[in-house]
């Protein structure tokens, strides 16, 4: 993408160009007395001042957002745009005037030579050239202020070749060719001021682009976990597209996993549009295919509380519900038979008052249980009894095993391997087996943590 100094350089270009050539056909049209070219130079000189104000915006637009100016600064080159505009407005109404009065008063033509068509001719070379650069700069950079100087430049052909023709008549006997050229050029700035206006305008009071919407949309519903759009919003500041939406998302996700549909949702609009600022809200919402379980881990997670082992039992016309709820270790029976009575009913309120609901209280593990390392001598203990318990089943190797010893007991880590066609029923059914077994034979054993794997290739 073309850089700030590409924009400044272009626009730096642009001011001595256009200067050169407002002094060459002003001091032309005097010495010719030709009002036409008089007309054209006096455009060229608002292109200068344009120019100037347009280099000197494009040097402060491109800011990045700060205290004071959130959305950063690229209004600048509309506000720069809407006052050249104005200039034109002006310079269009002063030169229709004179040529009404000359047309009126029946001016004699003006002296003709080949000096004028010379310099219109390298005027309209030099301006060709500048609408390009200029044109191509404002494309990359999405400058609206290079945008209009580029439309200035290529109206200043079509003004050269109307004072051309009023040369020419004038050159042939008709008096009225060279005024009549200049009424030309008025109306030609007219338009141009026109077009310009309406452009401006739109963005300054942040008409989306035409297509953006629809774009924006498509690529933000692209992202998967966003259910829906409800409501996107687009402006234009400068070069950057602002883009403020809100999202459905399922409810189920957890927070990180919405962050991520943030992230992915930014990176989206920035492949659509480039240069782009996403507002992104996101609505949880019920899905059709929820399950019974998947809503009361809504219920439990809305409610701060954390759950686990989820059983549901259909009934045919009634729901059975147990769940395992953890609460802090400390927490008096009453404080916490309250809490699951709670639970019960917010499971009741959305399923109906049908459903039945049981809640078994335990102790909330400890975050972190301070810990040593046991002896090896009690890790081979533990192991040798791990690879009995496991002996004449489907569960085999039972290796990598650790033993810490902890403030609530002993906690012990395996790992085992088990047939690839297991199902996790099975597997866990008798991973399970051992387990209870280790706990029985080793009563200071806390917990056991097993890892099943399918054997080595």
């Amino acid at each position: 993408m073309t850089s700030q100094h590409d924009k400044t350089s272009v626009a730096a270009i642009s001011i001595f160009a256009s200067g050169g050539m407002a002094a060459a056909k002003f001091a032309v049209g005097i010495a010719i007395g030709s009002l036409a070219l008089i007309s054209e130079a006096l455009h060229s000189s608002i292109d200068l001042v344009a120019t100037i104000i347009t280099w000197a915006v494009v040097r402060v637009s491109d800011k990045p957002a700060d205290e004071e100016h959130h959305y950063g600064h690229g209004k600048l080159e509309s506000v720069s745009a809407l006052g050249v505009t104005a200039l034109l407005y002006v310079l269009a109404g002063g030169i229709l005037v004179e040529s009404y009065s000359r047309l009126s008063e029946g001016t004699p033509p003006p002296t003709i030579s080949a000096v004028p068509f010379v310099v219109l001719v390298i005027d309209i070379i030099v301006n060709l050239w500048r609408a390009r650069a200029l044109h191509r700069a404002a494309r990359e950079t999405r400058s609206q202020a290079l945008a209009a100087d580029a439309l200035h430049f290529a109206s200043d052909v079509m003004g050269s070749l109307a004072v051309i023709v009023g040369l020419i008549l004038a050159g042939l006997g008709y008096w009225w060719g060279d005024a009549a050229a200049a009424a030309a050029v008025a109306v030609m700035i007219a338009a141009l001021g026109l077009r310009m206006a309406g452009s401006t305008v739109q963005t300054l009071v942040d008409r989306a682009p035409e297509g953006a919407q629809e774009k924006a949309t498509a690529a933000i519903r692209s992202v998967p976990g966003v259910i829906d759009v409800e409501r996107l919003r687009v402006r234009m500041v400068g070069a950057t597209t602002f883009i403020d939406t809100i999202a459905k998302v399922p409810r189920t996700y957890p927070i990180d996993r919405v962050e991520d549909i943030k992230r992915n949702a930014q990176a989206a609009v920035s492949r659509a549009f480039g240069d782009a600022d996403l507002t992104f809200a996101a609505v949880p919402v019920a899905r059709d295919n929820e399950t019974v379980r998947d809503r009361i881990m809504v219920i439990a997670r809305n409610s701060g509380l954390a759950i686990h082992h989820v059983t549901v039992h259909d009934l045919g016309a009634k729901l059975i519900v147990s769940i395992d709820l953890e609460v802090d270790g400390g927490m008096q029976l009453e404080a916490a038979h309250d809490i699951a009575n709670t639970l019960e009913r917010n499971i009741q309120e959305e399923f109906g008052e049908d459903v039945e609901v049981d809640v078994h209280i335990e102790p909330l593990e400890p975050e972190v249980p301070f810990g040593v390392d046991a002896a090896p001598e009690r890790v081979r203990t533990i192991a040798a009894a791990l690879t009995q318990y496991a002996a004449g089943g489907e569960i085999h190797d039972i290796h990598n095993v650790r033993v810490r010893n902890t403030d609530a007991g002993e906690i012990v880590n395996f790992h085992c391997r088990a047939t690839p066609s297991m199902s996790v029923v099975k597997v866990h059914e008798q991973v399970d087996a051992i387990e209870r077994a280790l706990r029985r034979a080793f009563p200071t054993v806390k917990r056991v943590i097993s890892h099943a794997e399918p054997p080595r290739a």
